[in-house]
């Protein structure tokens, strides 16, 4: 005949090995067994694993999570994480596909939620709202940062480990990334032949078509600054914004007279965050062409770019050029 549950208030207070008396709370809540005498755990679970209330200092008691749902879970709504952890299709045989695969679709949507602080801090400087441009900058400063931490698990690729999976890439570069081409435009790296390769993708390429025409943040930084009474150039003002950026020595006599004023004023502040994200921006560059370099030398990148040359010649260009140049003058 099986022995039926003595309930816990009638436990006896005996002590077990592990000091603790039967029948009374362990620190915590629980028996040390992890759940209460005398009940029986779910089906299919041990003691251990049986969903249990817990006991907060103070003696109040917490219950345990909501584990039942109609559906999927909200987490799955909100994050759809089964569609993000489904969309690697590795097309060699070679392990370390995996890593490059899950890594270049980390960086592009890193990419994703960079346009999207800079978009915000553009919009906010056309409204004169420079606190919400500062904190759009500072956000994106720290997102620059885990997407140049993305290049660790692919900084120290050998020659070999990398040609075990590089022909699954086929025609396939970097340079392609529609997201981090509007990243870059934002930058005021505009290039109309850089819209080029998205012409079968008539979404992507009126995205672009429409980013390449549009200011740059830096475009609205310096407008901003015109509308502070600050002497920006007319020319500077009045460019056409589907154009690269080019330096100029009335807006370097600018950022001198910023950095000449009040150390701590608000425009100070405003130039040190751009320089944030221009320094990491130039690192993110350098990271990709070491990374490069490390694992392909000097040979043609895929699809058909001069690999490390041409990250070079990416990793040469300075972000916000005036900012750096006025320093020599302060």
């Amino acid at each position: 005949m099986s022995q039926q549950p003595v309930p816990d208030h009638a436990a006896p207070a005996q002590a077990t090995p592990g000091g603790t008396p039967q029948g009374r709370t362990a620190p915590g809540g629980t028996t040390p067994s992890g759940a209460a005498r005398g009940r029986t755990a779910p089906s299919g679970t041990t003691p251990s694993e049986a969903p249990s209330s817990r006991t907060a200092p103070g003696g109040a008691e917490l219950e345990a999570p909501h584990l039942d749902f109609d559906g999927t879970t909200p987490y799955e709504d909100y994050v759809q994480a089964s569609v993000l952890t489904h969309l690697q299709r590795p097309l060699s045989d070679d392990p370390g596909e995996m890593v490059f695969l899950v890594t270049t679709q980390v960086m592009e949507l890193w990419f994703t939620v960079i346009v999207h602080e800079w978009h915000t801090a553009a919009q906010a400087l056309r409204e004169d709202d420079l606190p919400t441009t500062m904190a759009a900058l500072q956000r994106s400063a720290y997102e620059l940062e885990s997407l140049n931490a993305s290049w660790k698990p692919l900084a120290h690729l050998t020659p070999g480990q990398f040609n075990a999976y590089r022909s699954a890439l086929g025609d396939g570069s970097g340079f392609q990334s529609a997201m981090y081409r509007r990243l870059e435009f934002l930058l005021g790296e505009k290039s109309a032949s850089m819209l080029v390769p998205h012409r079968g993708a008539p979404r992507v390429h009126a995205e672009l078509e429409k980013a390449l025409t549009e200011p740059s943040l830096y475009d609205e930084v310096l407008r901003y600054l015109a509308r502070r009474g600050l002497a920006v150039p007319a020319a500077v003002l009045d460019r056409d914004p589907a154009l690269r950026y080019e330096p100029d020595p009335g807006v370097e006599r600018v950022w001198e007279e910023i950095y000449s004023g009040p150390r701590e004023g608000e425009l100070v502040r405003l130039g040190e965050a751009l320089t944030e994200v221009a320094e990491l921006v130039w690192r993110w560059r350098n990271d990709h062409l070491v990374a490069t370099r490390r694992a392909m030398g000097a040979k043609t990148g895929t699809g058909g770019s001069a690999g490390v040359a041409w990250l070079e010649k990416r990793a040469g260009k300075t972000v916000f050029p005036e900012l750096w140049t006025a320093r020599s003058h302060v």
